[in-house]
């Protein structure tokens, strides 16, 4: 018997250290504070017991303590198995080369409260959870709306480039229009993970909480269907009135963790409600809320993707909201809400969970102008090279920009995008082999603007800034499109606030990301201090960051 305890012994420790190994790997830089074991850890390493001892069953069974304190060892360990993707920063291109930069819309916010959940714990920054447009995303900004009947209009300015002294800083800020939701009904699905990985105090305690705020506001005409997954799907609660918040929030609170990891039915069944209760002309949306840590069915990055495109073409909504840490797995639920004409938010507190379903309720839940994409063109004659910041998981093809079967990001009611272009000027006319290309700048063709610009003021424009988006219900898209001339460049000295609160957030992120500029946190709040928009969680974290990481060097860096 002693023996057997010495093999179990072994093998327990060799499958933390490769668990552990494993997790270091694909997560540089993860926490000590942050590892602590979960469900699944203990599912594996018990079962690794089972298969390499054939006696492991009985000695459990036994009087001799040693192999409960081996299993409570387990748990003494920190073990982190968060996921998130790698993503190398944006490079410069050249206008000759590359004249056209095309990317997706994106307005979720996960990565900047995901990440301050990290700098609130004093946990050592991933890196690859940072995702710089969701930095600049999360705040608003004062942009013009649009007028008539468009859905978006293009806010632009240039200024000076704060990191580049060579370059220069374009914003880009697309308002959607404001629109009326009280006469709106919703049909909407709660699909909620239930499995042992949720248990924590903040997983599905604040995923009930959340959940009961927004019902709270909705209205008799509303339909409710409450979906949880474990080791299988359960409905919970079917079409139920918004109007009976009693019984929605009755059932909300009741519900426990426990067991494995399902997501797919539970993900099948959700729209399968949906779609039963389908409102026409409604906000029909599919809200799923969970940790990512799929385990039992579909679970990879690609056979998720292929599930929701299935899913997505059917007029319901996918918006995905991930909650914990620990084992949380960021990519899959990027994934989810990437090809899930949906919005990605983390929710690391009941205000969070306040801000994004109850105060920004319209802008999360109810859908302007979907499949929005963005198209640069440079003009040679100005423009040497170019750099988007961020958006790097966003990029598409030049030629996917007219395609208007290609899915790209949704934008809410009165919800912004923004973007920042470092741009490199240049006093030399393009090479003449460039006017082969099929472009607004070039000399022997049209552009296919519905309003072309003077020929004879091409040399003052900078560049021109397209946007194709579709009406929510329809399936062809419509084009805006915006010059910019050199002539709208203002100093670094009459920047606006829009253009210092970007930066700010811009610097934040490129120095807790994968990028090579990094700044003092005293450089950072320079741009964002003194503004009368709020700034106010931004200077919170960077006040953090800079006690408990800059100066005391704690950081993995």
């Amino acid at each position: 018997m002693k023996e057997n305890t010495k093999k179990i012994s072994a093998i327990v420790v060799s499958v933390i250290m490769a668990m552990t190994m494993m997790t270091s790997c694909g997560n540089g830089g993860s926490s000590k504070k942050d590892m602590s074991p979960t469900k699944n850890d203990y599912d594996y390493a018990e079962q690794k017991i089972s298969n390499d001892a054939e006696d492991t069953k009985d000695y459990k069974n036994g009087d001799n303590i040693q192999y409960s304190e081996e299993m409570n060892a387990i748990g003494d360990m920190e073990i982190n198995t968060e996921e998130y993707n790698y993503y190398a920063e944006n490079s410069f291109l050249s206008v000759a080369e590359n004249p056209l930069s095309t990317f997706s819309t994106d307005v979720d916010t996960a990565s900047f409260t995901n990440i301050r959940r990290m700098l609130e714990n004093r946990q050592d920054i991933d890196p690859n959870a940072v995702r710089t447009e969701e930095f600049i995303n999360y705040f608003k900004y004062e942009y013009n709306y649009p007028d008539g009947d468009d859905k978006i209009a293009i806010n632009t300015e240039l200024s000076d480039c704060p990191w580049n002294p060579d370059a220069k800083l374009m914003q880009i800020g697309l308002q959607a229009k404001d629109i009326d939701v009280q006469d709106i009904d919703s049909n909407i699905v709660f699909l909620i993970d239930v499995s042992g990985s949720m248990a924590d105090e903040n997983k599905l305690p604040l995923v009930t909480q959340a959940f009961a705020m927004l019902a709270e506001n909705l209205g008799k005409n509303d339909r409710i269907s409450i979906v949880t997954y474990a080791g299988r799907d359960n409905i919970e609660l079917e079409g139920e009135s918004g109007a009976n918040y009693e019984t929605i929030a009755s059932t909300l609170a009741g519900l426990t963790a426990g067991g494995s990891t399902a997501g797919a039915a539970g993900i099948n069944t959700a729209y399968e409600l949906a779609e039963k209760y389908f409102i026409k002309g409604g906000n029909n949306r599919v809200i799923l809320a969970t940790d990512g840590d799929l385990n039992v069915g579909l679970s990879t990055e690609d056979e998720l993707k292929a599930l929701i495109e299935e899913k997505r073409n059917n007029g319901v909504y996918l918006s995905v909201l991930g909650f914990g840490m620990g084992n949380y797995k960021d990519n899959k639920l990027e994934a989810l809400a990437d090809n899930g004409n949906g919005n990605y938010a983390y929710i690391d507190s009941v205000e969070e969970a306040e801000r994004v379903l109850v105060t920004e309720m319209s802008g999360t839940m109810f859908t302007v102008a979907k499949d929005a994409k963005i198209q640069v063109e440079f003009n040679p004659l100005n423009v040497a090279y170019y750099k988007l910041v961020g958006y790097e998981n966003r990029l598409l093809e030049d030629q996917d920009f007219e395609d208007d079967t290609k899915d790209a990001g949704d934008v809410g009611a009165a919800q912004q995008v923004t973007a920042l272009y470092e741009i490199v000027m240049t006093d030399n006319k393009a090479d003449s082999d460039d006017s082969k290309r099929t472009l607004k700048y070039q000399d022997d063709v049209e552009y296919p603007a519905p309003e072309k610009a003077d020929e004879t003021d091409l040399d003052k424009e900078l560049l021109t800034i397209s946007v194709r988006y579709k009406e929510k219900d329809e399936n062809e898209s419509k084009l805006i499109d915006k010059a910019v001339k050199l002539a709208s460049y203002v100093s670094k000295d009459e920047m606006s606030e829009n253009m210092k609160l970007a930066c700010a957030a811009a610097m934040f992120a490129k120095t807790l990301g994968n990028s090579e500029d990094k700044f003092t946190m005293a450089e950072i709040r320079d741009y964002a201090k003194g503004l009368h928009l709020d700034a106010e969680e931004l200077l919170k974290m960077i006040a953090i960051y800079e006690e408990d990481y800059e100066n005391s060097n704690t950081n993995n860096r």
